[in-house]
């Protein structure tokens, strides 16, 4: 098994899903490319339109090395997995820091079909607020399909401060104070 980093912020964590499942929650690491490109292959075009807030059919190998290489401060991601397999992912949420307000960060999270309202994201984003605190981020900020009510829900249940909304026709732009 590949080595995976630890950036100094999350270990690896087994975390139970409401089903009962467990499943690893670890941080993306550079080798992580091809799993990310299988987990995203899997998701419903749904979810990847979701995600995208446009068609994408596939991640191209310059997105994907985006995505994998992170710097642990600025541009930070955690991979969910099955337990026996860390190299199949099933669920990813990151935030990058704004270059124009240091202390906001842009946040995003796509779960595999198979494990969507399992609680799955509700953990990676509770971890992902702490690393986020941790470095000094003090606000989240998110677009997202206006009629996505899950993640609506889901940014409203690990906001620990106001949430700001701007309606933008089809979109929303949602800002979460993580101070409080």
């Amino acid at each position: 098994m590949r080595s995976r980093p630890t950036l100094g912020y999350v270990p690896s964590e087994r975390v139970t899903l409401k089903s009962g499942r467990t499943v690893l929650i670890r941080p993306i690491g550079p080798d992580d490319g091809p799993g990310l490109t299988a987990a995203y292959d899997r998701l419903s075009p749904e979810s990847k339109y979701r995600r995208f807030l446009a068609p994408k059919p596939h991640l191209n190998m310059s997105e994907t090395r985006y995505l994998v290489h992170i710097d642990g401060r600025d541009h930070v991601a955690l991979v969910a997995t099955r337990v026996d397999d860390p190299d199949y992912i099933l669920a990813v949420a990151r935030f990058v820091r704004s270059d124009d307000d240091p202390a906001q960060a842009e946040f995003a999270v796509v779960v595999g079909d198979p494990y969507q309202q399992e609680g799955l994201a509700t953990a990676l984003m509770e971890r992902l607020r702490i690393v986020a605190s941790e470095r000094g981020i003090t606000s989240f900020k998110a677009t997202m399909l206006a009629e996505n009510v899950a993640a609506h829900h889901l940014v409203r249940g690990f906001a620990t401060g106001a949430t700001t909304e701007r309606h933008l026709g089809t979109v929303n732009e949602i800002e979460v104070d993580l101070t409080a």
